[in-house]
Order: C-alpha cells, then structure tokens, then sequence
C-alpha cells in the first residue's frame, strides 16, 4: 500500500506543480548547453520528494530516523528550488548542503564510522573523521547526480538502479523491515522518470528533475547507503556501495581530475561527461541512457556478486582503483579513442536514435 500510495502522490503532484512552476517561471529555458526546445517545468525534486514523504510516513509512522531524513530532504529540496530560481553562487550552495547534511549526520546520529577492510590489513575506522566524511560523501553524490543529469532519465535511471541495489542487498541479507524503505524511493521516481522521458500522454509533455532532484537524490544516496553499510546489522559492506553508484562517480571523479589538471574550476560545466563522450561516439540520447544504465547495472551487479561470494574487500576495492584509473585515463585521451572507435566499428541503428 506504501508503493501504490506513493506512485499516486507522484503522479498527482506532477499535474498539481506542471501550471505553477509554468505561471511563476519555474522552467528551464535552452541555452548554448542546453539543447531541448521550448521552457520545461522544474518540477521533478519536489514532486518527488512530495511523494517521498507521503509513502515514508504511512510505511513509517512516528520513526524519529525517517522524520530526520524528510526534515532535510524538505530543506534541501527548498535549496535546489531557490538555485533553480536564482542560480546561487557555488559557494552559498556547498555550505547551505553541508549544514543540510549535517542536520541529518548529527542528528540521527548516522554517518561512516568504518569503510571495512578494503585495503586488507584489518577494518579502517574513521574515528572522529566520520561526519565530517559523510558530509563530503553528500556533497560529491549531489554534483555527481547533478552531472549525470545531462540528457532526459539518465539521473533518474541511475538512482533507480542504486536504489534498486539496495532492494535487493537487503532482501539477500533478510532485513524485510528496512527493504520498503528503497521501493518507495523507487516508487517516488517512477512517475518522474516516465514524464522526463516524454512516455505518458496528456497535457504535461515533459518535467526536469531540477537541482532539487539532484540534491534530494544525491542526500536519499548516502542516506540509504549509511543505512545499509554501518551498524552492528549492516547488509552490506561499504565496498559494495562503491559498485552500485560507480557509475555517477567515477564520472564525476574523472572530470573534477581533468578539470584541476587544466587548471579550471571544478564547478566549471563542460561538455565532456560520459552521456556526451557517448553521443560524440554516434550514439543518441535513448542509445547513450540505454548504454550507460546497462553499465551502472553491470558495475552494481559486480558489486552484489562480491557481496554474495563474499569476496574480499581489498580485492574489491583495488579492483574498483583499477577501474578509476582506467577510467580516468579514457577521460583525458578521449578524442584518439573515439576517432580509433569510428574508424573500425559502426553503431547498430536503434542505438543511434
């Protein structure tokens, strides 16, 4: 019933927020960056947190830890709507997000006291170093959302599958109590993913999710991630959270690394995320968000796979550090490997499109 509730509330708030956000110039107009035609409402954060915190409070009643999460959601939803409006500077945007953050690491008392024993000489602590990273944690799955959101359902995709992950790493370690926390967020993403790919009929053609998606998505991440990885009764290993939102990033990581070696501002928006790298390589907008899901899966179900055979977590984390490197190297060589790619391969049709 929390499902279907919270699937309604999507729906609902869409219809609801698609004339207001059009009357008080809640819109994304296209610019040189952005190519999509004509004003589309900002909606997606709020109508997605609408009805993240109808399905959390009827799954959750009186749950101090959940009415936490919807305080700072509420407030970071708040802040994505005035950035949407006012395009605030970068440096009020990283404090008001710490601050969010911070309300949520201290206040439930939840942040990274371990990361496990990823380098294979017993478990790391983070000791008092532990909110403090969690914060960051915040910060960098908000931009690395906030830069995947480049072409329509790609953020939302990739938070579906981190959420997705996170389903079914709870129902393998039998924690059913915590497993409908992910579906409904899963469930509050669905109607937005299907109006920003333009897949449901009627009056509203298509939503963005905005920076209050991208900054709610980013805070719903950690959150869920902490959740499952610390504790005495954690699901899964911090390792395991690297896989599943691998994807978002190592794109991000890569970018901010050739951004600082160029001397630019890691804040600067370019053209050189993996969405674009794909459609430089012929693939269109539905090609690219198909390729890379598929990926992020792949990557996630490598991580879920470690976790079942229980493989150990160094050998996973340094296979994840191999994977940035290689990764990063891509990134910055990436014009001879797409004339290399164009020269010998040819993309099927229903890629292109």
């Amino acid at each position: 019933m929390a499902v279907v509730i919270t699937l309604l509330v999507g729906f609902v708030s869409i219809f609801i927020l698609q004339p207001l956000a059009i009357n008080y110039g809640l819109v994304d107009q296209p610019d040189a960056r952005k190519h999509h035609e004509g004003a589309i409402p900002l909606i997606g954060g709020m109508a997605i947190f609408f009805a993240l915190a109808v399905g959390c409070v009827w799954a959750f009643p009186n749950n101090l830890l959940i009415n936490l999460y919807l305080i700072s959601a509420a407030l970071i939803v708040f802040l994505g709507v005035l950035d949407d409006y006012h395009d605030l500077r970068v440096r009020i945007r990283v404090i008001a997000q710490a601050l969010i953050a911070a309300i949520l690491v201290f206040g439930a008392g939840h942040y990274l006291a371990q990361l496990g024993n990823i380098l294979g000489t017993g478990p790391v602590g983070t000791f008092v170093f532990g909110p403090l990273l969690t914060i960051l944690a915040v910060l960098a799955a908000i931009n690395a959302f906030n830069m995947t959101d480049g072409i329509d359902g790609l953020a939302g995709s990739l938070a579906f599958t981190t959420f997705g992950s996170v389903a079914l790493l709870w129902l393998m370690a039998g924690q059913l109590d915590l497993l409908l926390l992910p579906l409904v967020f899963i469930a509050a993403l669905l109607p937005y993913l299907l109006f920003n790919l333009s897949l449901v009929p009627g009056p509203v053609k298509k939503i963005f999710m905005g920076d209050a998606g991208s900054m709610l998505i980013g805070l719903s991440v950690i959150w869920l991630l902490v959740l499952g990885t610390q504790g005495e009764n954690a699901a899964f290993r911090p390792v395991t959270a690297l896989w599943i939102i691998a994807v978002p990033f190592l794109d991000m990581s890569a970018i901010v690394v050739r951004r600082i070696r160029k001397g630019q501002s890691p804040f600067k928006p370019d053209r050189n995320h993996l969405h674009h790298i794909f459609m430089r390589a012929g693939l269109g907008p539905r090609g690219a968000l198909l390729v890379i899901t598929l990926l992020s899966w792949v990557y996630a179900i490598v991580g879920m796979l470690g976790e079942v055979l229980q493989i150990p977590e160094a050998i996973m984390f340094y296979l994840f550090v191999a994977l940035f490197l290689v990764y990063t190297w891509c990134i910055h060589h990436i014009w001879r490997l797409l004339t290399f790619f164009h020269q010998r391969f040819s993309l099927p049709a229903f890629l292109q499109q």
